[in-house]
């Protein structure tokens, strides 16, 4: 056994009591796929797990989890971070794997956008499956959530998507929640800073979601405002099951507001844009990124193409060596004929960069064990990744590997994510 697992054991001894209702929500988790979609990750064993007990410690996997929407209305988002790992798991195995000789193995848990199922996930992939990094999906308030069972379980929390400040900017000491993505702090300054550039404004109103990750997004802009001579007309809350949200938008309208910033998931912000075609507002919308996790064209309709989002990477520009090896063998393995066909470039492309420098991490740890890893992510070496070339890219008092120097905008087109400046 491991350290990991002699821990846990010792401490299952003294919590049996809540594990046995842990495990109750873990199998609502297993039942409750429902009819939602489910993509193609592009390999079909990837929720198997070998049998350990007839492999070497030198010849058993090292496994990694993720726990991420793969059903329901961000499926999409749970889809595109897969891809994106999927792709980075077969560069290394391909090239020996780590610790020498190890495989990486890759399991998955859907927590359907829902914290507490993503709480059970992440106490049974460490707790039973013994993963030594778990990946986070799109959603803010789900991997809040996880926090405390990483900490408790000690074991590093890499964020590929899900952008609240909170998750990375924690109280927890040592802290092991790191992030290849965006951080909303950064975002909502580079965002107000587009307004103005782009648009010319001195007022703005905001459309947040009801939840934890509207609230980290009204701080940041809130925060930020002044750096730029903005003025907050009006800040507006709405719900997921929200079907109406003309009240909410007519105050803002009437507030003066020369801009829309809008912070939701992609279902509810198509209802938002319902409800402005509803009232006729015809005022520029600045949005963050979790309308690229979803069916947002399809719910939203021909409003859609208006919006202006924010993301880490696209495949459309100039691709350095990386980029065209990575566009190849998601061109290869998932059947593609072009950059527009990337489902969520930022979930995929994070999520790549995320996986590889995990690796890093495990190698120069020389070691699965979680403080350990720990160590070795603050003490990585120089990788030139797919979005930039790593240089030390965590610290004590920065677990966030992207700036905002590392932020740019995109729209939809069609059913496509491209560039602001691509022409219809």
């Amino acid at each position: 056994m491991t350290d990991k697992q002699n821990k846990i054991g010792r401490r299952n001894l003294i919590k049996g009591v809540s594990y046995f209702a842990t495990g109750i929500a873990i199998s609502q988790l297993a039942s409750c796929t429902g009819g939602d979609r489910v993509f193609d990750t592009g390999n079909s064993d990837i929720d198997s797990v070998p049998d350990m007990e007839t492999q070497t410690i030198s010849q058993a996997p090292v496994k990694l989890g993720l726990i991420a929407a793969l059903t329901g209305k961000s499926a999409l988002s749970g889809e595109a971070i897969t891809r994106g790992l999927n792709v980075a798991i077969d560069e290394v195995n391909s090239a020996g794997g780590v610790l020498g000789d190890r495989q990486l193995e890759l399991i998955r848990r859907d927590d359907e956008s829902n914290p507490a199922k993503g709480v059970a996930a992440a106490r049974e992939l460490i707790e039973q499956e013994d993963v030594a990094v778990i990946f986070g999906g799109l959603d803010s308030p789900v991997s809040l959530a996880m926090l405390p069972v990483f900490h408790e379980l000690e074991t590093p929390y890499m964020g590929v998507w899900a952008a609240a400040t909170g998750i990375t900017r924690n109280n927890f000491a040592p802290n092991y929640a790191f992030r290849v993505s965006a951080n909303d702090n950064l975002v909502t300054k580079f965002l107000l800073r587009y307004a103005q550039e782009t648009y010319n404004v001195s007022t703005v109103g905001l459309m947040l979601i009801n939840n934890p990750w509207g609230e980290s997004n009204q701080q940041g802009f809130e925060e930020w405002a002044s750096e730029y001579d903005i003025e907050i007309t009006g800040i507006e809350k709405f719900n997921d099951e929200d079907n109406d949200v003309t009240a909410q938008l007519t105050r803002l309208k009437n507030s003066g507001a020369e801009a829309l910033m809008l912070v939701a998931n992609a279902a509810p912000a198509a209802q938002v844009m319902r409800s402005l075609t509803r009232i006729d507002w015809d005022v520029p919308i600045i949005s963050h990124w979790g309308i690229s996790g979803g069916r947002f064209p399809e719910l939203a309709g021909d409003i859609a193409k208006k919006v202006k989002f924010v993301q880490t990477y696209s495949f459309f520009d100039t691709q350095t060596e990386v980029g065209e090896k990575v566009l190849n063998k998601l061109n290869k393995k998932f059947r593609l004929q072009d950059p527009s066909e990337i489902l969520a470039p930022v979930g995929t492309a994070n999520a790549y960069d995320a996986l590889m420098l995990t690796a890093l991490a495990i190698d120069t740890a020389g070691s699965t064990e979680g403080a350990e890893l720990r160590e070795a992510f603050l003490n990585l070496p120089q990788y030139q990744g797919l979005i930039k070339t790593y240089d030390n890219p965590f610290t004590e008092n920065n677990r966030d590997a992207l700036t905002e120097e590392d932020y740019i905008m995109v729209r939809w087109l069609g059913n496509r994510i491209v560039p602001v400046e691509a022409k219809s």
